[in-house]
């Protein structure tokens, strides 16, 4: 698995999460808002997790 060192992630139960160190193995992901307008962290998700399985 590739470690892209621009995107940090501790998401350790997402597919993409590069298991031994805390890095997405992406080239990209996709942050998405969940309230109409974000406002603060809690707003926002990354949309491109999936569950690791």
């Amino acid at each position: 698995m590739k470690i892209n060192n621009s995107i940090g992630c501790t998401v350790d139960e997402c597919r993409f999460h590069a298991k031994k160190e805390s890095f997405c193995s992406l080239d990209h992901i996709n942050v998405v808002k969940h309230e109409k307008s974000a406002r603060n962290q809690e707003a926002t998700d990354c949309g491109s997790f999936k569950l690791e399985g």
